[in-house]
């Protein structure tokens, strides 16, 4: 018979992380342990990860549901299929736990050279929000590393000064030399967007993710048909998975971004990633901030994909308390060492 618990693990930023949102010190995930009472020493794990003020999850209910997936253990098949529409992330971390369980409990889920260590998954190096000499300080590093790819978080400080901050960087590498992404996480108010989308493009930004405030559908449709800017979207499909081809009919944008903790799953991205390629719309995957319980589950399904593009999966070194893992960041990619061992003594308190 199976069962299961779970633990609240409260990671903390090695330095404060600010977005448009906010400024980021501390997250909540909650691991989920499963089992089989026939054989108890195989355990599977997974990992429910929350972002205050992003994740759709009914935080007033979330615990409850937790509990009652383990007081009634002999139905998580069917919570995980049926019962768990508005819970997201827990969907996520009980499709992880479960798949752990069923190859064996060993955080293999699937079988690549990534998890064989052959070959790491390309990743960007994030740019967080702050004031100018921070972010400088940010962009020098993740050049110095030799990031191909820099993402910048903006929207936060003066438009103005964030344009200064791109700029400096376009006059010393070409496009051809260094890939910039911006993100806003919907900072711009619809009616000024398109201007800044224009200016952007005079610095050969490869993409913008959300330039406005999800929900607004016919404003970002316009925005898609006009911008000189490609558009990625991200927190739209959130709560949207159930409808994601009318919402990419409606919208035409350029790009998807799949985020399994907010979007659903595995089953439920993939979903998105077809209806995606349908359309000709390109598509990469991104972490939200999972320790890396997580984030080596969302690497593992990325590598299955076999990526040539760059991917946002460069998290898990932003917190002092993760958890110990195969996974490092080398030569500008996410890797994992099958010889080195998980230590998972902190999960279980």
């Amino acid at each position: 018979m199976l069962r299961l618990e779970y633990n609240k693990h409260v990671f903390n930023f090695k330095q404060p992380s600010g977005t448009s949102r906010g400024v980021l010190r501390q997250k909540t995930s909650y691991h989920l342990i499963v089992w089989n009472t026939d054989n108890p020493q195989v355990k599977g794990y997974g990992e429910c990860s929350t972002i205050k003020g992003l994740s759709p999850d009914p935080w007033e209910e979330y615990e409850a549901t937790l509990q009652k997936l383990q007081e009634q253990p002999q139905h998580l098949e069917t919570f995980l299929n049926n019962g768990l529409n508005r819970f997201p992330s827990i969907r996520f971390g009980l499709e992880t736990a479960l798949l752990d369980l069923k190859k064996g409990g060993n955080r293999i889920l699937f079988v690549t050279d990534f998890t064989q260590g052959k070959a790491g998954i390309p990743i960007n190096g994030l740019i967080w929000m702050g004031d100018p000499e921070f972010m400088h300080r940010q962009i020098e590093t993740k050049i110095e590393q030799g990031y191909p790819c820099i993402k910048m978080k903006i929207g936060a400080i003066d438009f103005e000064k964030e344009m200064e901050l791109l700029s400096s960087i376009r006059k010393r590498f070409d496009s051809q030399q260094l890939e910039l992404r911006v993100d806003a996480n919907g900072a711009f108010a619809p009616d000024e967007a398109l201007e800044r989308l224009k200016r952007l493009s005079e610095l050969d930004i490869h993409s913008i993710e959300q330039p406005i405030r999800q929900g607004q559908w016919d404003e970002m449709a316009k925005l898609c048909e006009k911008t000189p800017v490609p558009i990625a979207l991200d927190e739209e499909l959130i709560s949207h998975s159930d409808s994601i081809e009318k919402l990419l009919d409606h919208i035409e944008p350029q790009y998807v971004i799949l985020k399994p903790s907010l979007i659903g799953g595995f089953e439920a991205s993939e979903n998105v990633i077809k209806q995606a390629e349908k359309k000709t719309i390109g598509w990469w995957i991104t972490s939200a901030l999972e320790g890396n319980i997580g984030l080596n589950a969302i690497a593992q399904w990325t590598a299955t994909f076999n990526p040539e593009n760059t991917q946002g999966l460069g998290t898990g070194s932003l917190f002092t308390n993760n958890i110990p893992s195969p996974l490092y960041i080398a030569d500008a990619k996410l890797n994992f060492d099958p010889k080195n061992n998980w230590d998972l003594n902190s999960i279980h308190g």
